[in-house]
């Protein structure tokens, strides 16, 4: 098994994502719902009923590492990211910071693991073509413009205008930011 080289944000998507499970389970009597993912196979999928497929989380494949993302820009990424990404496999998680509505990305197969990768790419390149400093999204709000990220510099966490030079700094770091979530049902 590989180390994760950062434990706490690891515990605190954890702990936030035991939060969402629990909430769909006190809230509704069974495991979360999603109609986006039916059909897409996933070491997650628990069920299924119609359209609509029921999930829980499980740990990620043990070689998987941002390690692809940091050769491909000659940088080195975030810890906090390399655990966000790397430590399990679940579904989007909409949650909601001091009130305002987000939704976690979370990496749903080894496939879709790529697909993140690439993501993650397309935006660092862009922010350099632009010459901002790099950030990696780890969430998307109701604006199509507007992403939840990590500073690659700092750590903090932003919410920011995609192409954009404004960003708002919400937390000090993911662990932190993490903790602060409070977990949003959605069918």
């Amino acid at each position: 098994m590989r180390e994760i080289r950062d434990p706490a944000t690891a515990l605190a998507l954890e702990n936030f994502t035991r939060r969402y499970v629990d909430s769909w389970q006190q809230t509704t009597g069974g495991l979360p719902v999603s109609h986006a993912l039916s059909g897409i196979p996933s070491p997650c999928v628990a069920g299924g009923q119609g359209d609509a497929i029921y999930w829980q989380p499980r740990p990620a494949a043990a070689d998987q590492t941002l390690a692809g993302v940091e050769r491909a820009l000659s940088l080195g990424l975030q810890p906090s990211v390399q655990a966000y990404y790397c430590s399990q496999y679940a579904g989007d998680m909409p949650a909601a910071f001091a009130g305002e509505p987000l939704e976690l990305v979370q990496v749903w197969n080894e496939a879709d693991f790529l697909r993140v990768q690439e993501n993650l790419i397309g935006h660092l390149l862009m922010q350099k073509r632009l010459r901002q400093t790099p950030t990696l999204s780890i969430g998307t709000t109701a604006s199509e413009l507007t992403i939840i990220s990590v500073c690659n510099l700092s750590g903090n966490i932003l919410r920011e205008q995609v192409g954009g030079k404004q960003r708002e700094v919400l937390a000090v770091d993911l662990a932190s930011f993490l903790t602060r979530l409070t977990p949003r049902l959605s069918a």
